[in-house]
């Protein structure tokens, strides 16, 4: 006999509440499909596993024995899902750094994939995961793709994901500190720390380029990994630098936003189109939905800047 699962629930699912309404809300289905569905399960193993009437609800015999087997057969069948889940081949994600962009994506796909194992790497820049990502060591990456300052391997494919606003970090005594936004053109007053790690070549480039059009002034150039070490250069040091104006930030720091223009650095999601496995064509939808439903692909009302190499790249306003 081929026994419905799902019939096995609701069955269990009456049992512990001999009540149909309170089952049916349970299992969050109408209280007349429960019934029919009891009706049909008793109807196919041939035998009543309830009473009932207009005042109560108990299990015959019969019930008590299919709901005892029941209860076993619903844990071993979760028991299989759970089995067969841990099969799987991880999804092996770099997020670059802690408190970026692809830290978002990675949480929320964790939230949308429970029994999907991770494994979440750490290269500190998109020219260091590429060899990986080629090799097929990984599976996705993020990053800028025009600011490597060579092409990407044409076996690797691109999604653009945020189009994300940056801001400046300094010192709660700085005086750019005193302004709630600050221009560019406030900003050239201020010789800039310039943090990256060796392996951030994109995001070199990007400061450079905003340095360049921007005629930029430049106090201290520092390689190091990560949020943390610039926040804890920029207290040492007390020169602005760019950086997110979302996120946690350590005592003495603050952060503002720049506009006129609104300078915006170009994630994209990055994988080898020639390794990718279902797993990872579904984490690229998931990525996508994200963005459209936070508006991430949209341009700020104010005036913008790109780099033209990203400006000449993207959809959209030019």
């Amino acid at each position: 006999m081929d026994l419905d699962l799902r019939q096995v629930r609701y069955a269990v699912t009456l049992a512990e509440e001999l009540h149909f309404g309170r089952a049916a809300a349970a299992l969050t289905i109408a209280q007349q499909t429960l019934s029919s569905q009891i009706s049909a399960l008793e109807s196919r193993v041939g035998v009543p596993l309830f009473t009932r009437d207009r005042r109560h609800v108990a299990l015959t015999p019969a019930g008590e024995i299919f709901v005892k087997r029941g209860r076993r057969l619903l844990a071993d069948a979760q028991r299989m899902v759970d089995e067969v889940a841990r099969t799987q081949a991880p999804l092996r994600i770099d997020v670059l750094t802690e408190g970026l962009t692809p830290s978002l994506i990675t949480q929320h796909l964790r939230g949308e994939s429970p029994c999907l194992p991770f494994e979440v790497f750490q290269s500190q820049g998109l020219a260091a995961a590429l060899p990986r990502l080629l090799a097929g060591d990984l599976d996705i990456s993020f990053g800028r793709p025009h600011g490597l300052g060579q092409d990407l391997p044409a076996t690797l494919g691109t999604m653009p994901v945020r189009l994300e606003p940056i801001g400046v970090v300094v010192p709660t005594d700085h005086p750019l500190a005193a302004h709630d936004e600050v221009t560019l053109a406030a900003l050239a007053d201020h010789p800039l720390l310039v943090h990256t790690a060796e392996e951030a070549a994109e995001w070199r480039d990007w400061i450079d380029e905003a340095i360049n059009d921007f005629s930029l002034q430049v106090a201290l150039r520092v390689r190091g990994h990560g949020r943390t070490a610039i926040h804890a250069t920029v207290l040492a040091r007390g020169y602005p630098a760019f950086g997110l104006t979302t996120g946690g930030l350590p005592d003495g720091l603050t952060a503002r936003p720049l506009f006129n223009p609104v300078p915006l650095y170009p994630w994209h999601a990055v994988w080898n189109t020639q390794t990718a496995a279902p797993t990872v064509n579904r984490a690229l939808e998931l990525i996508h939905t994200y963005a459209q439903d936070h508006h991430w692909h949209q341009f700020p009302d104010r005036t913008w800047w790109l780099p033209d190499i990203d400006r000449n790249h993207l959809p959209g306003p030019s």
